[in-house]
């Protein structure tokens, strides 16, 4: 690639590489060129498969375990009774964090890992480290009664929290390249907790549901209803709300600078710590306050807790599309991109219209090549806006190529249908065509 020319280093970020005709991508892998994924590892330990696998199995004899155990607790008419309705709010959940995601979606993979992990590794630590607990306290204190209350404030949020933080920071670690700001921490977060609140819902859904079919329990007196009106109706968002902070804490250690050694380890140990304390806070009100203690907490403390940090996750994503506005035009005046794309990919409307424009046109795999299309630029705008604050990838040079060959093998495509999609949401001002009238007679057919 040719290195670039004074008018092509626009903004605070690194100089971007000159756009030829047919441009070279020599810092990029050969393996890498064709097809998006990296080099075969030479050991079997490294291999795709290998680290695959380990985690699927992992997780499946997680959720053999943790069924068996929540089957045993509730019987299997319960088993299936909480299992029903706790489905109910996972939907739901799910399509609002992959909502927050569409900026730059992150992997499936991931998705459903963090979403895994939630429901059957972390639930199943929870569920044998709280019992443990208890029964701990209960000798201990010689008072059983004390034991169930000092579980669920102290140690449930202690072992909880942690176990769900363990997700976040295994997709930090081992998938850094899709983990970039306060959006993916808050998504993993939030998909982790909706997994484990799954599987607890199960449980204690399932518990309500024996326990009615032993006293006779209906209507007004369903111990079931009750359970089902707080936990899926007033309070589907209590474990995400409180996982959500350590993905926040995790989303500004990703966006600090690589120096900041401190800031990168103690943001996530802070987010973790605060997740504690507001779990612990929930619990208690509910073990020590009485029904007036847990409304009040519920209302004066849950609710505008969680309108804040959904306040504060809409902004940090309309924060995303504005770095793409301010990051893209630099490549635009290389010529990797046309005027009009960046103002088209930092608009969800226009990007949406840009896949109906290719799909309408040239089909559903011409749709599928600009949604490919917009999710490189995406990354490649996050790439280089880290690269300004001073926390680039080691491998900055090769990965800005790799996605620039990425978006050069779908440009056909995808640059005439962000052209047009900017210009019919208004993104960008055509004048009309100008129009001579001499000689014009509008009564000549």
């Amino acid at each position: 690639m040719t290195p670039a020319t004074p008018a092509e280093q626009t903004g605070s970020g690194p100089a971007v590489p000159a756009c030829g005709q047919e441009p070279l991508f020599d810092a990029v892998p050969e393996q890498a060129r064709w097809r998006y994924k990296p080099r075969r590892a030479a050991r079997i330990w490294q291999s795709k498969a290998v680290r695959a696998g380990i985690p699927i199995i992992v997780l499946a004899l997680c959720a053999l375990v943790i069924l068996a155990l929540v089957r045993e607790e509730t019987g299997p008419e319960g088993f299936l009774v909480g299992l029903g309705l706790a489905t109910l709010p996972v939907p739901l959940l799910v399509a609002a964090f992959r909502w927050l995601d569409r900026v730059e979606p992150g992997p499936w993979r991931n998705l459903i890992f963090a979403f895994a992990w939630g429901a059957f590794a972390a639930a199943l630590v929870a569920i044998l480290a709280n019992s443990f607990a208890v029964r701990w306290i209960a000798t201990a204190t010689a008072d059983p009664n004390s034991a169930e209350g000092l579980g669920a404030t102290v140690i449930a949020p202690v072992v909880e929290e942690s176990a769900k933080a363990v997700a976040i920071l295994l997709i930090f670690i081992f998938r850094r390249r899709h983990f970039t700001g306060i959006v993916d921490g808050v998504v993993v977060a939030g998909l982790t907790a909706t997994g484990f609140a799954f599987t607890e819902n199960i449980l204690y859904l399932g518990t309500a549901f024996g326990e009615d079919q032993e006293l006779g329990h209906s209507g007004l007196e369903s111990v079931t209803a009750a359970t089902f009106f707080v936990r899926i109706v007033m309070s589907p968002f209590a474990h995400p709300l409180f996982t959500m902070l350590t993905g926040i804490g995790f989303g500004i250690a990703a966006l600090a600078p690589r120096h900041r050694r401190f800031r990168r380890w103690a943001l996530p140990l802070l987010g973790l710590v605060l997740s504690m304390g507001m779990h612990a806070l929930w619990n208690g009100s509910a073990s020590y306050w009485g029904p007036w203690g847990f409304y009040a907490v519920y209302g004066m403390f849950m609710v505008p807790t969680f309108a804040l940090l959904t306040w504060l996750t809409v902004w940090t994503r309309q924060r995303e599309l504005r770095t793409i506005a301010a990051e893209l035009p630099a490549y635009a005046a290389a010529g990797w991109l046309s005027p009009a794309e960046p103002q088209a990919l930092s608009s969800m409307k226009a990007r949406a219209s840009a896949r109906d424009m290719a799909r309408r046109t040239l089909g559903a795999a011409a749709a599928h090549t600009v949604s490919e299309y917009q999710r490189f630029a995406t990354s490649l705008a996050f790439l280089r806006h880290r690269a300004g604050r001073g926390a680039s990838d080691p491998d900055f040079v090769a990965r800005e190529q790799e996605l620039l060959h990425h978006m050069w093998q779908r440009k056909e495509v995808a640059a005439p249908a962000l052209t047009y999609a900017a210009r019919a949401t208004g993104r960008v001002w055509v004048p009309p065509p100008h129009r001579d009238y001499e000689g014009y007679n509008p009564y000549r057919r």
